[in-house]
Formats: structure tokens, sequence, C-alpha cells
């Protein structure tokens, strides 16, 4: 009786990453199905792309630096409180850790070239003087 909870947990371990890519799969099953179905349809390429532009759901604009820099800082440190406070030395160590690799993300934002929209601000406000 007592090798239950560990077997549960390890059996966990697997059926959760599994059952989320089972989930994943079945929710763009349907969108792929219906672009598929759509573009029979059109006879026209251009239409085409623009329709798998519509259902393509990653960002276009580029990844802030600095935000993700702030955000992994403060992790950080709520990690280092955590061991401080409760958990051990360990944690102080790995929320020092994360807070340092925030701090040298943070700084990354700032050495890399500004984003698209900050650029074109820029290049706005110096043909308007």
């Amino acid at each position: 009786m007592e090798i239950i909870i560990p077997l549960a947990g390890m059996s966990l371990g697997l059926i959760i990453p599994l059952a989320a890519f089972y989930l994943v799969y079945h929710e763009g099953k349907g969108k792929r199905e219906t672009v598929l179905e759509i573009a029979k349809h059109l006879n026209d390429p251009a239409r085409i792309e623009e329709l798998l532009g519509i259902f393509d759901e990653r960002k276009k604009e580029p990844i802030d630096y600095r935000r993700a820099g702030v955000i992994t800082i403060w992790v950080g440190i709520g990690i280092f409180l955590l061991g401080y406070t409760a958990m051990g030395p360990l944690f102080v160590g790995v929320g020092l850790l994360v807070a340092a690799i925030g701090i040298g993300t943070m700084a990354a934002g700032y050495l890399y070239p500004n984003t698209s929209e900050e650029l074109t601000n820029a290049v706005n406000k110096f043909e308007e003087n």
C-alpha cells in the first residue's frame, strides 16, 4: 500500500505531458481540416497564403528582453525569499542564480537593437525635426 503514492507520482509525470500533447493536437486538428477544406475551393494561391496567415497564432513581435529580465529578476527574488524563510540555503542559491539570469537578460534588452516599433517612432520623431 505504501508504494501506491510513489507510483502515482511517477505516473502523473508521464500522463500530464501526454494529455497536454493530445489536447493540443486535437485543438489544432479542427483548424487544419478547416484550412484544407477552404483551400480546396480557392484557386488563388495568394488567398491561401492570406488564409494561413490568419490561422497562424505565433507572435509577430520580437521578444522584449527588458520585460522578460524584470520578470525573471522578481521570480529569482521570490525563490530567494522562499529559501531564506522556509526552504533552506539551496533555494537561496537558486533564487540568486535566477535573479542573476534576469539581470543578464535585462542587460541584453538594452544592448540589442530596439523593437521595430521603437525604431519607427525614433525615425518619425527625427523626420519631424
